[in-house]
């Protein structure tokens, strides 16, 4: 008798990171089931995955009732089973902190923080049905890491992102269920065209070129995320940039502080 097809459920689907991690899981058969709030971007990614195995739902990471809706839909599409969940939704938010709106600050919190809480709440039951070896996998990022000027409310929620996978790491190892977070420096996502805030004309791409830092290829964080599903380490960087910055802030913590006031000097902050 064969093996049932393992299934992922993944978050801000649309486009990207969740798009491509889609893609990569999709072609190594397993079922696939993309959520966002733009469900064009849903359709369109659905449309790039072939076969049947997929499945898609709107989902706003902020309503905590609508989590349990989205589930249990995707694994009754699935044949009633969820192996893993990337935790995956986020915005960015950038721009010195006075500057930013209220909205803005409560907007970045409500879906990089309380949307990884509530999903990991939610996703709770069902990968214990698929325990041992079942996995929550939370994007961190490079700012998670260090936090540099103008990256205060979204260094937050990614510092945080990290703690609640050490936290779930260690509260879900009896149940067998790995918890990991992965942390990519710049990626090649349309988020990049974004400014990060409205005070700002400047797209985080031209930024981050000017800077001279490297823009990693979207494919490897999906490689990156099946290897978290599949492996056992807690941590994962992805890209030159987050493993340069990693070590830098182990070894170097001091040069790492120079160096990102110098960078806010040339950027015009305080």
């Amino acid at each position: 008798m064969s093996q049932p097809r393992r299934h992922i459920f993944i978050t801000g689907g649309a486009s990207g990171i969740g798009r491509a991690v889609a893609l990569h899981f999709a072609q190594r058969d397993w079922f696939v089931t993309v959520t966002d709030v733009n469900e064009a971007g849903l359709e369109d990614t659905l449309g790039l995955i072939g076969g049947g195995f997929k499945y898609s739902h709107r989902l706003d990471v902020r309503d905590r009732a609508a989590w349990d809706v989205a589930l249990d839909a995707a694994s009754t599409a699935a044949g009633g089973r969820i192996d893993a969940m990337f935790n995956n939704a986020g915005i960015g938010t950038g721009g010195a902190l006075n500057e930013l709106e209220v909205e803005e600050i409560d907007r970045c919190l409500d879906i990089n923080l309380r949307g990884v809480l509530y999903g990991a709440q939610a996703v709770y039951p069902h990968l214990q049905k698929t325990a041992p070896g079942s996995a929550l996998v939370n994007t961190a990022s490079a700012a998670g890491i260090t936090g540099g000027s103008g990256m205060s409310v979204y260094s937050a929620t990614k510092f945080a992102v990290r703690g609640i996978a050490e936290s779930l790491d260690a509260e879900w190892a009896p149940e067998g269920i790995k918890v990991s977070s992965i942390c990519p420096s710049f990626i090649e996502t349309p988020l990049l065209d974004g400014t990060g805030s409205r005070q700002s004309n400047e797209q985080i791409r031209d930024r981050v070129r000017q800077a001279g830092l490297e823009i990693t290829p979207v494919e490897e964080v999906a490689a990156t995320v099946w290897d978290a599903v599949h492996g056992d380490d807690l941590h994962y960087l992805v890209g030159k940039t987050a493993r340069r910055l990693n070590f830098a802030k182990r070894w170097m913590p001091g040069r790492v502080r120079k160096q990102q006031r110098e960078a806010a000097g040339l950027l015009g902050g305080n």
